[in-house]
């Protein structure tokens, strides 16, 4: 593995626990699909559209896992527990290793393999993108969290102490 494939593995790592601890987080599993005025949608889709994204540009694309997305689904979807929802995010994690471990410095340069919206960005370019993409979405989750049960703690994201036994 590259280092800086090394050094996303342990971003990706961090987040993908962290938002595992914000979806176990809601106290039960219906509010994971509840949403705001003004919010389409719930952590769980957010959750489940972090997954696919993950094990398909890295799993797939990269890692040649074979997943095949269903993009539409993680937005459609309005009900399931939150123990699979996490069992998706701990997936993604195993898919994007496998995407991660078979990178090497002259593919990471390389425009990424699939287009994206048309475009095809140098691969290690479209790796930041879709690690800012995760933390992202996981600080919506967290914040919708918050808003639905009013309970303000965090679930320990972004934690730089994480980065380092990653």
């Amino acid at each position: 593995m590259t280092p800086f494939a090394a050094d996303l593995l342990a971003l990706f790592r961090r987040d993908l626990r962290c938002f595992i601890r914000e979806v176990e987080s809601f106290p039960d599993d219906v509010s994971l699909w509840r949403t705001l005025p003004g919010i389409s949608n719930s952590a769980g889709n957010l959750a489940l559209h972090a997954a696919g994204n993950l094990r398909h540009f890295l799993g797939a694309v990269l890692g040649g896992t074979g997943y095949a997305r269903q993009r539409e689904q993680e937005f459609a979807q309005r009900e399931g527990t939150r123990a699979e929802v996490a069992a998706l995010l701990e997936s993604a994690l195993a898919d994007l290793e496998k995407g991660l471990e078979a990178l090497t410095e002259e593919a990471l340069a390389l425009p990424f393999p699939q287009a994206v919206m048309g475009l095809q960005p140098p691969t290690r370019r479209f790796l930041m993108h879709v690690a800012t993409h995760l933390a992202f979405h996981l600080g919506q989750a967290g914040y919708l969290r918050r808003a639905l049960t009013g309970v303000p703690g965090a679930t320990g994201g972004m934690s730089i102490t994480e980065l380092s036994g990653a």
